[in-house]
């Protein structure tokens, strides 16, 4: 128990701290600095911090320290309520970013200043991550602490497996995405927050279910088992090609590319009345043909 307080107070702390550092940014920043690399960056190194202790608690929690997976998938969704309500409008996420690029919703510097700062996010959270697990607050960051070095996989399945499971995944989350994405906060983040959780409880144990390269990259490219060309088929290439048939599968078309409707027929925009002639019109048509 002692373990997993340490890991909720870890939780607690980076959320606040990431907090603190976007009103800050909203005051030093411009608006579109703040939009396009601050917030990106913030988020994803929100995001990448709690990922990794949460992969500390699922990897050594139930035989560390006794946790069920009820108690995991419950500290998922109620992180991914936290992230949600958090971001303020940040992805953290790179194929939400194609996503916006391909929907013409941001042009193409904006699309890679956003790629940029969550990368860079992301791996600097995973070096204060791994600081902070030196300090060896719980048995659990000191057995991690310890087996950092040699980290293993999350990628436990074939590559063409690993590309199909992430690509489900990432095609499942940007369909839920395009389809919330004018509803109330206050329904879209409970829903993606439990498709998340679903996600990771079917597919955690093959991939992890990162379906986010920032996120992958920082947490599993550098470990042993796979290469790092492996590593980009199926955390970057499989989740980048389930965004793009939820785009076509949303939309009918790649608006950034083409505007042809793959899908759907467009209704046309004016209707021709339909209905019987009046009388009138009868009679002047027959004295015509007379």
């Amino acid at each position: 128990m002692a373990s997993l307080n340490v890991s909720l107070c870890f939780f607690f702390a980076t959320c606040a701290i990431c907090e603190v550092a976007r009103r800050a940014s909203k005051a030093l920043f411009s608006a579109g600095t703040y939009a396009s690399f601050v917030r990106e960056a913030v988020g994803a190194a929100q995001l990448a911090a709690c990922c990794l202790e949460m992969r500390v608690l699922v990897e050594l929690g139930p035989w560390a320290g006794g946790f069920g997976p009820d108690l995991l998938l419950t500290l998922v969704f109620l992180l991914f309520l936290v992230h949600g309500v958090t971001f303020d409008g940040a992805s953290a996420n790179p194929t939400v970013a194609l996503q916006e690029f391909l929907m013409v919703e941001a042009s193409l510097p904006n699309t890679l200043l956003k790629l940029l700062a969550q990368v860079l996010g992301a791996q600097a959270a995973c070096a204060l991550t791994q600081c902070c697990w030196t300090w060896e607050l719980s048995e659990l960051h000191l057995l991690q602490s310890l087996m950092a070095v040699h980290c293993s996989s999350a990628l436990r399945t074939s590559v063409l497996q690993g590309m199909l499971v992430e690509g489900t995944c990432t095609f499942f989350f940007h369909l839920s995405l395009l389809h919330l994405q004018h509803s109330l906060l206050v329904y879209r983040v409970p829903a993606l927050a439990l498709l998340v959780t679903v996600m990771a409880y079917t597919a955690g144990p093959y991939t992890s279910a990162f379906f986010n390269p920032a996120l992958a990259a920082s947490v599993t490219f550098h470990c042993t088992g796979n290469t790092l060309l492996e590593y980009a088929h199926v955390y970057c290439l499989g989740p980048v090609a389930g965004m793009v048939l939820a785009v076509l599968l949303h939309q009918g078309h790649l608006p950034r590319l083409f505007q042809r409707n793959l899908f759907y027929r467009q209704k046309s925009k004016y209707r021709t009345p339909r209905g019987k002639l009046s009388p009138g019109s009868v009679d002047t048509k027959s004295h015509k043909g007379e």
